[in-house]
């Protein structure tokens, strides 16, 4: 797929777990992240040095990169400046990054650390007894202050959908909480006893009232938004009568690959944002990028 590594690729990012309880935070290097946003220094991911930042009050060892032990550190502290340095939503960090073959280990320390970040900012008390918790293991674990309940990150699954048409159209959808124009995949988060597999089939009839057949697992994003992982599927409709919820789902239209050109260029849709999962979809299933093929700008 466009902007996918092989499925079967290991990480890029030597996360070191074995160190986390050991390791000296204070000396090492640091992304810093906040809820949904990174630091980036022009469209690099930006790297605070040890001896440019004070110690910080949370600190998570993401790993090692470039042979420097690596953390993750919450914005609003002194960290140093650079005059190109920003913090930016994650969302355009994905798309600036993606956009370079030699930066998937930088998009993978962003993700990883929006994460954390985020994951602590949610756990501040016990959901126990509603005590204040305090970070461990290297920032992998909170524990209760009060009677020591160990509390660890979760990840969310949610899968997307490509469904094709008995004529190989692709089915567009427009869900609420999207910019008018901003079209993709069906999706949804997998419910307690669900299989990925029955909530892709469920998802997909509550939303636009399809069935699906030869529904086949494609890959995985990580996707912080804030705490998911996001499956992806392909499969063909057993109809292409379909019905949309009016309520989180506004719009559906199967279209062909020159329909999808014409409406992009035309500026009346657009697309997934690039290096996100549903937008590789949406190229594997066009064979190339279809924004190009339009001769208009992607965003």
């Amino acid at each position: 797929m466009d902007n996918a590594r092989s499925l079967d690729a290991p990480s890029l990012l030597r996360r070191e777990a074995d160190r986390r309880a050991t390791v000296d935070l204070d000396a090492a290097d640091a992304i810093v992240a906040s809820s949904g946003a990174i630091l980036m220094e022009g469209e690099r991911l930006a790297v605070v040095s040890a001896k440019d930042r004070e110690p910080t009050s949370l600190a998570v060892f993401l790993g090692t990169f470039g042979g420097r032990d690596i953390v993750a550190v919450r914005a609003g502290d002194d960290l140093g400046d650079a005059p190109d340095r920003r913090m930016i939503p994650l969302r355009a960090a994905l798309t600036a990054l993606s956009s370079h073959d030699d930066r998937a280990e930088e998009l993978e320390l962003a993700v990883t650390a929006v994460a954390m970040i985020e994951w602590h900012e949610r756990h501040l008390a016990c959901g126990r007894c509603g005590e204040p918790t305090e970070p461990q293991n290297g920032g992998w674990m909170r524990q209760c202050a009060d009677h020591g309940q160990e509390h660890y990150p979760r990840t969310d699954p949610a899968v997307i959908v490509a469904i094709t048409d008995e004529q190989d159209r692709l089915l567009l959808a427009h869900v609420a909480y999207h910019s008018p124009l901003r079209y993709s995949h069906l999706a949804g988060y997998v419910e307690p006893g669900e299989s990925l597999e029955q909530a892709a089939h469920r998802e997909i009839h509550e939303e636009a009232s399809l069935r699906l057949e030869g529904l086949e697992y494609v890959g995985s994003q990580p996707w912080p938004f804030p705490a998911s992982i996001m499956v992806a599927f392909r499969a063909r409709a057993a109809s292409s009568d379909l019905k949309v919820d009016g309520v989180e789902v506004t719009d559906a239209v199967w279209l062909t690959r020159g329909e999808l050109r014409d409406r992009l260029a035309d500026q009346t849709m657009r697309l997934a944002s690039p290096g996100t999962i549903a937008r590789s979809l949406i190229h594997e299933w066009y064979g190339a990028n279809p924004v190009e093929d339009a001769g208009v700008a992607d965003a």
